[in-house]
């Protein structure tokens, strides 16, 4: 009778073996899925790893509105409207004095800077241009526009610098053109004017 009691209780014993081995064994499995599996928030998201850095600067707390253009290589057009095409991203879009207020812990202070950066994530091979628009102006003195293009990687190199001056709403000039060869490298630079305005417009409609 001793002997029969303690042969069951060894088959439970192997049983409660038996059956914690399995579920160690789904647990394990459950966590190498759980790693495993990708973020469905991380889909789509872009790497925001900056190549070029393109800069225009006005004087600061002057009320004009200045918008940057810039077209890509396959002819993507980058504009207050069109924000982020073709790994190409408009950081910021500044209009003048219009909403150059920010709170901060709970004071409304204004921001002076008069600044536009656009920023490109990856280099893709041929021409950029980048153009200058007045879009809103308010004396009738030309107004200074500095324009910096900036490679960043692997480190900071000054591609250009230069100032334009706008002479008025509607004036559209173009800053720069530089191409990218298939090295990554800038290959070229030139001032010849292309307009892209028309297109602008065109898209806008």
């Amino acid at each position: 009778m001793r002997h029969r009691i303690y042969r069951e209780a060894e088959s439970q014993d192997a049983f409660t073996d038996v059956l914690f081995n399995i579920l160690l064994g789904f647990a394990l499995l459950f966590i190498v899925a759980m790693v495993l599996v990708e973020d469905p928030e991380k889909e789509g998201k872009v790497d925001n790893k900056a190549e070029i850095l393109i800069t225009v600067r006005w004087p600061d707390r002057h009320p004009d509105d200045v918008d940057v253009i810039v077209e890509g290589p396959r002819g993507d057009l980058l504009w207050y409207n069109n924000r982020d095409v073709a790994l190409m991203h408009l950081d910021r879009d500044d209009r003048g004095l219009f909403a150059d207020r920010v709170v901060l812990d709970g004071v409304t202070v204004s921001n002076p800077l008069n600044q536009e950066t656009v920023t490109l994530r990856a280099l893709q091979p041929g021409e950029y241009v980048v153009n200058l628009l007045h879009y809103k102006s308010n004396y009738l003195e030309p107004l200074p526009v500095d324009v910096k293009v900036e490679k960043l990687n692997p480190e900071v190199s000054l591609v250009f610098f230069g100032t334009r001056k706008l002479t008025g709403t509607g004036d559209e000039q173009t800053a720069l053109r530089f191409t990218i060869d298939a090295k990554g490298e800038v290959s070229g630079t030139n001032e010849l004017p292309k307009e892209l305005v028309a297109r602008v417009a065109k898209e806008s409609s």
